[in-house]
């Protein structure tokens, strides 16, 4: 499903300095899952959530 674009989102350049270091975390974390179940969400949306959230706040 499409979503509208925040300002909050992160640019294709913003996610280039950040993708490696998250790709990284995440594949430590594959590596000894607790449930066994690598995940599939799409990292650059969670981050975009994360981001979002500190935008906006809890409202």
């Amino acid at each position: 499903m499409e979503r509208p674009d925040y300002p909050s989102d992160l640019t294709d350049e913003q996610w280039e300095l950040l993708r490696p270091m998250i790709e990284s975390w995440k594949q430590g974390r594959v590596a000894r899952p607790a449930t066994g179940h690598p995940g599939s969400c799409d990292l650059r949306e969670i981050g975009n959530a994360i981001f979002y959230q500190n935008r906006t706040g809890c409202q």
